[in-house]
């Protein structure tokens, strides 16, 4: 009987190849999407659960509130926490430290940039890293030992053995010799902690001995690692008790110097849950933080794709069933039951999606490099045979399976016999299932189109928004420190390059500090130390007062430039000549001019008040070169020659400001093509679907299109009769997706201080292609209808 059913299977898709490729190609795109989305899923909860004592380490975590009411979150921690708790609390096992930094490294006369990682010496002993070569008890325990991966190792010593061999690093002003001591393995993609250069804490803190004054300076992570049996949130309830005690008196001088508000919480994380948590962030060392919302959308996008891609399987499986209407009634009549016929149709759909899955396959293999680029993942094609993911692809295909085949097979094995066999079965009835399902689908669809256009729209605001200065032919070059006595000289060596026009520099990074204006108001702002070209170069306009003038000696001695948003919060209605007093070291600053408010960071960030300085105590890090006029490309070379001779100790790096500014929105850029991706692959599921109505339609109408023929309608009233109550139910669709639409968008839209404002023809835009896609995929059925013969189809009646 299996065998038989097994031949007619095969028979019935060979006869029908066209219906049938459609039918597999549309089930295998929803299938192949569920498929990466649950790769990308697997990665994301398997994140840092290799370690095997990963359910005992946990990250100190600190939770405080300004005076006034904003709460601030983080995972970074001072000096003192680690040892301090782990001395007092006897549940705590070890501690250990992890903050990034980088190093200049010599070799002969080439120098490099270098990411590295300062550690506790047991960092093998904590963490489940696989080191290669060298004892993980002893591998970081001298000061001037560093650690590092294969792939560094090549790097620097090539094929030479690595271990014992010596790395010129640059520490303070000097190059000190450090010995490689141990090779860590490659650090798996699934992992917060991707290792480079080790380097031990013992080095950052020189030979002095731990004060008892770095409670309040945040600056690394301390990882906790508790015994066994331990409850951390009663290990975790002692830490503020015991930072009361031993902190107190670095409190008092805060309080006192900077009027500091001691308010602080200390809690544990699980290492765990610190890739998906947004509240206190990977940051300072640790990769690849996300957001679970991200996981939470991709999953919904391919949930929808694969009940698309099931419905139009239903639909297109019913379309095709009135050719076999003699099949079943002859198997009806000759004794086959029921439960029979819905075990062959069942079987039929059990062999379609296996090879829909076999395609799904193929298709995933050829996605996942676009996937990876898309979700920013290292996704491998051999991570589909993982045992836990092929038991749920086994689910995936039970119930897409049965979810596809089930109302087919009870529909056709439901016909009646005599008619069937005398050729008189019509569908009837108003087929609300078929249509609500065809809604439904293009209501997603207009949904998808809207938030595309959306989105497009918001991304390309953000990128060509004028920001308020001139960021165009500037490009950046981080430097080593320059001293302001030095910079007069490296301007005129730079200068002397004939493709450059301008230069200018700053302090480099994101500077913050605090100040106190109006004799009694503490007041955050962003700092920057610039020279006297800064402002030019850029071109940002001046509201009121002067810029730096080098010959007026209490310009660069003790006066600052303002932005409007630094005027608005302080207050001032004439800003000129007040005081800005840095209370915490006695300096007093006088405003000399206010700029217009620019966007110096992303336009995700309000504007933030902002003080300028040319103070000749402070040096810079980062210089910025304004070439003229399409000579860009031609500078760069001679300044790449210039500054290796400025700095012969300072790898060369530059970037375009221009290219700089556009990174910022890589996430939007990337939701951007993944909703756009999801987009086009949900409206060519639904035009399949669309496709198979409009045969089902075709075919219920054969004698009617037959007689409205012999009397006389053209092949356009046709078309128009058949196309017409789809194309109501396709703008319906638009018409429901439009107010949901907007209050999600409008929603999302919030997340950005700038923006766009939602506008009528996003919706109007979104109706007239969804109808015209719509049209198009039903007026090759309706003109083939149209184009039949009325005499074979009216030669029975």
């Amino acid at each position: 009987m299996f065998r038989n059913y097994f031949v007619i299977t095969l028979r019935n898709l060979w006869r029908n190849k066209a219906y049938s490729a459609i039918n597999i190609v549309g089930l295998s795109i929803g299938l192949a999407c569920c498929m990466l989305i649950v790769l990308y899923t697997k990665d994301e909860w398997s994140f840092d659960r290799f370690h095997q004592k990963q359910e005992r380490l946990f990250r100190i975590t600190n939770t405080s509130k300004s005076p006034d009411g904003n709460v601030r979150k983080s995972g970074i921690t001072g000096l003192m926490q680690g040892p301090s708790f782990k001395e007092a609390v006897p549940e705590i096992e070890a501690f250990l430290r992890y903050s990034s930094t980088g190093f200049t490294i010599r070799q002969g006369t080439q120098v490099f940039d270098q990411g590295a990682t300062f550690v506790d010496d047991n960092f093998f002993e904590v963490f489940s890293f696989p080191l290669l070569k060298g004892n993980p008890a002893t591998v970081l325990k001298e000061p001037r030992s560093v650690v590092l991966t294969p792939s560094l190792a090549k790097k620097y010593f090539g094929d030479k053995d690595p271990l014992g061999q010596t790395l010129e690093l640059k520490n303070g002003e000097n190059f000190e010799p450090f010995t490689v001591t141990g090779i860590a393995g490659e650090s798996p993609s699934n992992s917060s902690i991707q290792l480079g250069m080790l380097i031990p804490f013992k080095i950052r803190l020189g030979d002095q001995p731990l004060l008892n004054e770095e409670w309040l300076n945040y600056s690394l992570n301390t990882f906790i690692l508790l015994k066994p049996g331990t409850d951390f949130r009663k290990a975790a309830a002692k830490f503020d008790k015991i930072y009361q005690t031993l902190a107190a008196e670095e409190i008092k001088k805060a309080k006192e110097q900077y009027n500091w508000e001691d308010n602080v919480h200390f809690d544990l994380q699980p290492f765990a849950d610190i890739h998906l948590n947004t509240e206190y962030g990977a940051a300072n060392g640790l990769d690849h933080g996300s957001d679970p919302r991200y996981g939470y959308i991709l999953s919904g996008i391919a949930f929808v794709l694969l009940i698309i891609a099931c419905i139009n399987f239903v639909n297109l499986t019913v379309a095709r069933s009135l050719k076999r209407a003699r099949e079943i009634g002859i198997r009806k009549v000759v004794g086959g039951q029921r439960r029979q016929l819905i075990a062959q149709f069942l079987g039929e759909s059990f062999l379609l999606c296996l090879l829909s899955f076999v395609l799904a396959v193929f298709f995933v293999e050829l996605a996942l490099p676009l996937f990876n680029t898309l979700s920013n993942k290292a996704l491998s094609f051999s991570y589909l045979f993982d045992a836990k993911l092929m038991l749920t692809y086994a689910g995936i295909f039970l119930l897409t399976g049965l979810l596809a085949g089930w109302y087919p097979a009870l529909v056709l094995s439901g016909f009646n016999p005599v008619q069937t066999l005398y050729g008189k079965f019509r569908f009837t009835g108003k087929n609300y299932l078929s249509r609500g399902l065809l809604v439904f689908q293009f209501t997603l669809a207009s949904l998808l189109i809207i938030a595309t256009l959306v989105i497009s729209q918001q991304f390309r605001y953000l990128t060509k928004v004028d920001l308020g200065y001139d960021d165009s032919r500037v490009g950046i070059v981080s430097t080593s420190r320059i001293e302001m006595a030095k910079w007069p000289m490296i301007r005129e060596e730079l200068l002397k390059i004939p493709e450059i026009e301008s230069v200018t520099v700053d302090q480099g990074g994101y500077w913050g500090t605090v100040a106190r204006v109006n004799g009694n108001k503490d007041m955050q702002f962003d700092f920057k130390i610039v020279d006297d070209n800064y402002l030019p170069l850029f071109r940002i306009p001046f509201v009121s007062g002067r810029n730096f003038n080098t010959r007026i000696a209490s310009d660069t001695a003790s006066g600052v430039i303002v932005n409007e948003a630094f005027v608005k919060e302080a207050g001032w209605k004439a800003p000129l000549n007040e005081t800005v007093d840095f209370f915490y070291n006695n300096k007093k600053y006088k405003v000399i001019g206010v700029i217009k408010d620019y966007h110096s960071a992303a336009l995700t960030q309000k504007i933030n008040p902002q003080l300028f300085v040319a103070n000749p105590t402070y040096s810079y890090s980062q210089v910025f070169i304004k070439f003229r006029k399409d000579k860009m490309a031609a500078g760069q070379p001679k300044l790449e020659a210039v500054c290796k001779n400025l700095f012969p100790f300072q790898p060369y790096s530059f970037v375009s400001m221009e290219e700089k500014n556009f990174n910022q929105y890589d996430s939007e850029a990337r939701w951007q093509k993944i909703i756009g991706f999801s987009t086009i692959l949900t409206i060519l599921i639904s035009c399949i679907g669309l496709f198979g109505l409009a045969t089902l339609a075709a075919e219920k109408r054969t004698k009617e299109i037959g007689i409205r023929k012999v009397l006389g309608a053209s092949v356009p009233v046709i078309v128009r009769t058949l196309s017409a109550d789809f194309l109501k139910l396709v703008l319906l669709s638009a018409a429901i997706a439009s107010p949901i639409a907007w209050w999600a968008m409008f929603r999302w839209l919030q997340n950005y201080p700038y923006r766009i404002e939602l506008n009528w023809t996003v919706f109007a835009l979104t109706t007239g292609l969804i109808g015209t896609l719509a049209f198009l995929t039903i007026a090759y059925q309706a003109i083939r209808a149209a184009m039949d013969n009325p005499v074979k189809s009216l030669k029975s009646e």
